[in-house]
């Protein structure tokens, strides 16, 4: 079919601007003391809720509405956090471009993150107990995803020159990085939404 080798208008504007934004992301990388800064915000944010969460006192309206809440913005970010490394699981095994993943990662950042702020302002009304080891076991894991977050961007950026090569080519190093990555993130989300169901339980 002739119009079969015609390209398609619509996606001209839009690979050119992935593909200028990836040439931003080479030459101008994010300092690394800007994200050591963010995650130490992110230290100072989870323990400010932590230490808010035990002096806020919700009636029983309030804390239903915060619980629907946290439940919501788990499933929006667990959801988007699962696509992008499915997504990196295809990739590591050869079944799709690295470029795929990297635009999937850059397209899911905001319900990613914003499931996490969610999680936290929900949180506050919540009054976990934060004497629990199970409750203290959750904010650890929150805190290693937010970080490994900050981790996952510094990595895609170091993986973008490679993105229209094979897998097979692409470093070891940053094979395993990427691996190490989304275990992390797999393991803090599960481990966060299983420990909240066991504590909604006692």
């Amino acid at each position: 079919m002739a119009f079969a080798t015609e390209p398609n208008l619509l996606s001209v504007p839009a690979a050119a601007l992935a593909a200028d934004r990836d040439e931003q992301a080479q030459e101008h990388p994010t300092p690394l003391w800007i994200l050591a800064a963010l995650g130490l915000f992110s230290c100072a944010a989870i323990a400010a809720v932590c230490w808010t969460s035990g002096h806020v006192h919700a009636d029983p309206t309030l804390q239903t509405i915060a619980r629907f809440l946290h439940v919501a913005s788990m499933v929006v970010g667990l959801g988007a956090v699962l696509a992008v490394d499915w997504f990196a699981l295809l990739w590591l095994l050869g079944k799709r471009r690295l470029g795929d993943i990297l635009h999937t990662a850059c397209t899911l950042q905001v319900p990613i993150w914003a499931g996490m702020a969610g999680l936290a302002v929900s949180g506050l009304f919540l009054h976990p107990n934060l004497a629990s080891p199970l409750t203290q076991a959750k904010i650890g894991l929150v805190l290693a995803v937010t970080l490994n977050g900050f981790y996952a961007h510094w990595l895609g950026q170091r993986l973008t020159p490679h993105q229209d090569v094979p897998t097979a080519q692409v470093p070891r190093r940053l094979l395993a990085q990427s691996g190490l990555a989304a275990t992390i993130s797999q393991a803090g989300w599960w481990g966060a939404a299983l420990i909240g169901y066991l504590n909604a339980q006692s």
